[in-house]
């Protein structure tokens, strides 16, 4: 039945497809009516651009959804001979219950501009259904100990080979959870970006779990479940984002909004959880990472800030170049002082000193992968920065592959 309900699934995924096309063509003139919309700041036409389109692929998606709950249970309905698991239609709508708080708080952001403390609070809330049935359906909490550390330590004691880290598995899950819905919309700015790294973070973990069917033992029905359920929510929105991907690559006619992103970012972590594989969809976030980490003193203050990291646009020339945040030295925290200086020896920063009003002032890039790809490869058409920034996340995949598949299989003797 789960072959049939994957077939199903992809079918109700095309349509889905379909409709998305159809409504956003719709709804473009219907949000700049009502004032939904900005403007491209990397653009000499000031021409409106509706936002938050990703409202209306969210919404779509949750429909394909709610039409599909009912297919993967069918041969249970009626019979009276076989029990009906319910924990795994409770697994399909606690995923469901997160995903539409999160596309709402999504939403929510756009319409009302969240703090940023906010945005770490709201998708912590937004998880606690899915984690609570992940508790009550007593789903594990074990991690395996990797190989060479039951060796180092076999001299001393013998470890098992997996260790049950209870409550905190749970916190881990959450935290994946706030880091997806974030990472995202933090590694935004160009067009395409957030639609293009969702597609292809979604399309290969797609992939993943289909390599994971195909080699998984015909009686291993708890597994082949497992991957399953995650493709269940990763065809409809990957067929989804694909439309999304469609209008906001350059030129964009639309911009995709918060709400794409905390629709994004929640579904594939609510995957990765139902799928039994958080550690591994990590790996699918390496650029998202390398990010995260990257702007890490500008996120937390350490180094000052500016409201907005775009790229800086020359009409002129057509091309983006890395923006910049200004800043008086006294403003630089020891922490701000510790990674500007290592960034700096290593050449990862674009540092340009001055003295303006009898103070030393600090130039320095703005603290993201894109404005580091513009201080490298210097400035840029836009849809060649987006180009590039796709390559990155495409290279990413293959390197989780790898890492997944083949050095995984050095240090561990079962692998998630």
């Amino acid at each position: 039945m789960s072959l049939i309900s994957l077939f199903i699934n992809a079918g109700l995924s095309v349509g889905g497809a379909v409709i998305c096309y159809r409504l956003i063509l719709d709804y473009i003139p219907i949000f700049i009516a009502r004032k939904m919309y900005g403007n491209d700041q990397c653009k000499v036409s000031n021409a409106p651009v509706p936002e938050p389109m990703g409202v209306i692929c969210a919404a779509v998606y949750l429909i394909v959804m709610f039409i599909f709950i009912p297919i993967p249970f069918l041969e249970w309905i009626g019979n009276e001979t076989e029990t009906f698991p319910y924990a795994k239609l409770l697994a399909i709508l606690s995923g469901l219950i997160s995903i539409s708080t999160a596309i709402l708080l999504g939403f929510a952001d756009d319409m009302l501009d969240l703090r940023w403390r906010h945005k770490l609070l709201f998708p912590t809330l937004s998880s606690l259904p899915l984690l609570m049935v992940y508790y009550v359906s007593g789903n594990s909490t074990t991690v395996i100990v990797p190989t060479i550390v039951r060796h180092l330590f076999q001299p001393i004691v013998l470890l098992p080979v997996t260790i049950n880290i209870s409550f905190i598995y749970y916190i881990f899950m959450g935290m994946v959870i706030v880091f997806c819905t974030n990472a995202i919309n933090i590694l935004a700015g160009v067009n395409g970006l957030e639609s293009g790294q969702s597609l292809v973070i979604s399309a290969s973990v797609s992939l993943f779990n289909v390599v994971q069917l195909i080699r998984l033992d015909s009686e291993n029905t708890t597994g082949f479940w497992h991957h399953s359920i995650s493709l269940y929510f990763l065809l409809p929105f990957t067929a989804c984002t694909a439309v999304l991907f469609f209008f906001n690559k350059y030129p964009s006619r639309v911009f995709v909004g918060d709400t794409f992103c905390y629709w994004s970012g929640m579904t594939l972590a609510v995957v990765s959880i139902l799928g039994h594989f958080s550690k591994t969809l990590m790996l699918f976030f390496i650029p998202q990472t390398i990010n995260f980490l990257y702007s890490i003193p500008q996120l937390f203050h350490f180094i000052p800030c500016p409201r907005h990291r775009l790229p800086k646009y020359d009409p002129k020339t057509d091309t983006v170049s890395m923006s910049k945040a200004e800043f008086k030295k006294s403003e630089l925290k020891t922490l701000g002082k510790l990674f500007m200086t290592a960034c700096r020896t290593i050449g990862m920063l674009h540092v340009e000193e001055f003295e303006k009003d009898g103070e030393l002032y600090y130039c320095i890039n703005n603290l993201t992968i894109i404005n580091l790809v513009l201080k490298f490869g210097g400035p840029m058409h836009e849809s060649t920065l987006n180009s590039v920034l796709m390559a990155i996340q495409v290279s990413g995949t293959v390197i989780a592959f790898f890492i997944r598949f083949y050095l995984a299989s050095l240090f561990y003797d079962v692998v998630e």
